[in-house]
């Protein structure tokens, strides 16, 4: 017997949603007064997340390639969790997330959005049973936009990577699945879009397990009715879960049910449920003696259990998969009950680690050594209320500039006196909002684990750390001055364009706008050409850049007539060929009115990968460059007379500008490895200053790098894309040709798609191998006529596809989209994905040169 509950029906509280047979203990079926979902309350208040306890709070983010389907997973879940009475469609520019302009005329996400909504529904549990509450971001695909994925991530408690089934694992979804793993983020893996042509579920799950390392645990397998996806099997619990397309009805199928009309079926979910219990007893003892036990009986709840102790810690040996069509309305309720059940809440998590000084310790280690009171030793140090870490900064217009923060330590309210350790001042919010999209609702406090938004912070950037003491203190506890939460790394830019005012009026206001901006997106950089007198806006990319410049046009009420807008163009960087010889610089001028004196010595040297290996702590890599500060202590004395930390990283700033601009083509310097010695004897003075020692690291890097290229050992680097294109084969030569010829490329691979090789074995990511000859799939609703089908196209002359992989110069690759379309006739996609700096040679670098 099927039982069916539409989700108006259970919006209007008729009828039992099945859903919440997910979470029971034993894999059967639930009886008229059990609960799925009785229906899916309306959202209760604006407030309630800031109330949930930290147990029942999911941080987690929504990560993929561009065009997986994240947004339109997102709107089904907001609109099965009651959140939202309608779903949005991408395509119709109605989505709850996606609500900038430029978002919805191009179809794709911009930026992250944070949304907040309650699972399961409130109304179909039992009493004294609560929601989970799970604060939601939506991330960008596009690569153009990584930063704004990076920046994110490390403040998320877990995360759902978003496959497509018929690209499978993409270039981006490598690459923020790596982002994810270094900041240890348990992942669940959910590959869509199984209702469209040419969707295979095993290959998804063969290239997960080959390309992202990681041992695929399918807790769900899809179910095909011919060619035709209709719903999941839920393998741990035995039952089928089929989905109505249009009214998002879902109908439960029990085993009984399946082995009736569907042996095949049935017999293909014993055998993925078998497999699972076999490899998940081999990591887990507790599953290992029950299933000794009982056999193959091993209960639902035993091994959902075993599978989140199996993937807590982020490291993502392991991950769970399951399946869905959201276009279609099916998987997505599962997908939300895998969330709730195997994704952590804040407390589960690693403690927070923070960095003091050159070391890097946790948040309890640190709490044990931190410095006492002078005068007191055998005291602890003043308690620091809490700490949170900003991690966004958006310019919402009427309100101005709202941080996005997380909490990690106690609360943040109204009154909070905030102490920010990387700008060094206290702040005060004005106000603390629950974030929904473009939406904001005040709440009184943000509690531990919680994420939220403040105004009236205005000198917080993306990154800072935020510390609260007891009572309102001038000046921060010594103890507590310098120490941060890591902030994300800003990748170099590897485009810009040049903006030039026709007025002064013109330039200050577009000024204005670009340190706006610029806050609000690191990514994004600017300064003022010295020779030129343009403004240069660097940016990720062709798309980073047209974004930008349409929000200045837009939102900051740029009028595109008052300036001159040069073309998007390829940022190149400088480097050196041959270490320079040390360069010692005095700087004794006033600043500011104040007399003072500061020196330093600097020698610049290649960046080779053994400086990688041996990095320091007292070193630093910013844009491509690693930094070394060296202050010798001088034999007579264990104390200095200044604070090292500081006056090391003001040598650092010195150095970080001094590469902004190198001597050749005034790009920055990259590849770089820069020593700076800070002698207290020589260098230092009572009356030296933070801008003379900022001064000095400046003068002397600038000095070191003039003096290489009048010596001719400043080279010119430009950035390279990593490409692949897929297209037909009788155009794959004369691309081929084209890229290697033509655009200074290098192909390193072709191959058609159905010949990938899954019969090896692959590193994971816990260092241990992963036999792809071992990870179970279920076939493919085609396999067995595969072969007729193949026939079939030959005989009528269908086209047969390439994959065609290398690496170029961006410059080259920006705008090929165009030129690709008139050599393939526009069957073709083309997807890139950054590349390094690479050195400029042989006519390349004439060209440049001429340009130049």
């Amino acid at each position: 017997m099927f039982t069916t509950v539409s989700s108006h029906a259970c919006r209007h509280g008729q009828g039992k949603l099945l859903l919440r047979l997910l979470v029971l203990k034993n894999a059967r079926l639930c009886n008229s007064n059990s609960s799925i979902g009785k229906g899916i309350r309306s959202y209760a208040t604006e407030h309630a997340h800031h109330e949930a306890r930290i147990e029942n709070i999911r941080n987690i983010g929504i990560i993929a390639h561009v065009d997986a389907g994240k947004t339109t997973t997102t709107e089904r879940m907001l609109y099965h969790s009651g959140r939202t009475r309608h779903i949005g469609n991408v395509d119709h520019g109605n989505t709850t997330t996606d609500f900038l302009p430029m978002e919805r005329e191009r179809g794709i996400t911009i930026q992250s959005a944070a949304v907040t909504f309650q699972w399961p529904p409130k109304s179909v549990l039992p009493n004294g049973q609560e929601s989970k509450t799970i604060n939601l971001i939506d991330t960008p695909g596009h690569q153009d936009f990584r930063y704004e994925v990076d920046r994110c991530l490390p403040i998320l408690d877990g995360a759902v990577c978003i496959m497509d089934g018929v690209k499978g694992v993409e270039t981006h979804t490598e690459r923020v699945w790596q982002s994810a793993h270094l900041s240890n983020i348990p992942r669940l893996l959910y590959v869509n879009k199984l209702d469209r042509d040419g969707a295979s579920f095993k290959r998804a799950v063969q290239e997960a397990a080959a390309r992202l390392k990681t041992w695929p645990l399918l807790c769900q397998i899809p179910w095909w009715q011919k060619d035709e996806f209709v719903g999941v099997i839920d393998v741990i619990h035995e039952v089928g879960l089929r989905f109505s397309k249009n009214s998002g009805a879902m109908t439960v199928v029990p085993k009984e049910t399946l082995a009736t009309h569907n042996p095949a079926l049935k017999n293909e979910m014993e055998k993925a449920r078998l497999q699972l219990i076999d490899k998940l007893s081999d990591q887990d003892e507790g599953i290992m003696e029950e299933y000794l036990e009982r056999d193959i009986n091993v209960s639902s709840g035993t091994i959902k259990k075993a599978i989140r102790r199996l993937i807590i810690d982020g490291e993502a040996k392991f991950t769970p998969v399951f399946a869905g069509s959201s276009l279609t309305n099916i998987g997505v309720q599962p997908l939300l009950e895998a969330v709730v059940d195997y994704l952590p809440n804040p407390s589960e998590r690693p403690e927070l680690r923070l960095i003091t000084g050159s070391k890097t310790v946790t948040f309890s280690e640190f709490m044990e050594t931190a410095p006492k009171k002078k005068g007191a030793p055998h005291q602890k140090p003043e308690p620091v209320l809490s700490v949170s870490h900003v991690f966004k900064v958006v310019d919402s217009g009427a309100r101005g500039l709202m941080s996005w923060v997380r909490t990690y330590h106690g609360s943040l309210s109204r009154s909070s006196h905030m102490w920010n350790s990387n700008m060094n001042v206290f702040e005060k919010p004005q106000n603390i909002m629950h974030v929904s999209a473009k939406d904001y609702h005040d709440i009184p406090t943000l509690p531990t684990g919680h994420i939220g938004a403040m105004t009236g912070l205005k000198q917080a950037r993306t990154g800072d750390t935020l510390l609260t003491f007891p009572g309102h203190q001038a000046q921060a506890p010594e103890a507590y001055r310098s120490v941060r939460i890591k902030a994300p790394e800003t990748p170099p830019a590897v485009a810009f364009i040049s903006i030039e005012p026709y007025t002064k009026t013109a330039g200050d206001k577009i000024v204005d706008a670009l340190q706006r901006l610029s806050r609000e997106d690191p990514s994004i950089r600017w300064h003022k050409d010295e020779r030129s007198e343009q403004l240069i806006l660097s940016g990720m990319g062709l798309l980073h850049l047209e974004i930008a410049q349409d929000r200045l046009l837009t939102h900051y009420k740029i009028e595109k007539e008052t300036a001159i807008w040069g073309d998007i163009e390829v940022e190149y960087s400088e480097c050196l060929f041959a270490p320079t010889r040390p360069h010692h610089h005095e700087y004794d001028r006033a600043l500011r009115g104040v007399a003072g004196r500061a020196a330093c010595t600097v020698l610049l040297e290649p960046l080779e990968a053994c400086h990688h290996d041996t990095l320091l702590e007292s070193s630093i890599e910013r844009d491509g460059n690693v930094i070394h500060v060296s202050i010798p202590l001088p034999e007579d004395t264990d104390e200095l007379p200044f604070d090292t930390e500081t006056v090391r990283q003001q040598l650092f700033n010195g150095a970080i500008a001094g590469l902004s601009r190198g001597p050749r083509r005034s790009a920055p310097v990259r590849k770089c490895h820069v020593h700076i010695t800070f002698d207290p004897e020589k260098d230092w003075s009572k009356n030296s200053t933070g801008g003379h020692i900022t001064n000095a690291a400046l003068f002397a890097v600038r000095a070191a790098l003039k003096e290489a290229h009048e010596n001719a050992q400043v080279g010119i680097l430009e950035p390279f894309t990593n490409f692949t294109i897929h297209c037909p084969e009788e155009a794959s030569h004369a691309i081929q040709h084209d890229i290697s010829s033509a655009r200074g490329g290098q192909v390193m691979e072709v191959r058609k798609p159905e010949e990938d090789d899954y019969s090896g074995s692959v590193d994971g990511q816990g260092g241990e191998r992963i036999d792809l000859t071992r990870v179970y799939v279920p076939p493919d609703p085609y396999e067995g006529v595969q072969s007729l089908r193949d026939e079939g196209k030959k005989m009528s002359g269908s086209v047969r596809m390439l994959h065609i992989m290398g690496k170029a110069p961006l410059k080259e690759m920006m705008k090929y989209d165009g030129h690709l379309r008139s050599m393939t006739g526009g069957r073709h996609t083309l997807t890139l994905d950054p590349g390094e700096f690479e050195l400029v040679t042989g006519p390349r670098e004439k060209a440049l040169a001429l340009e130049g």
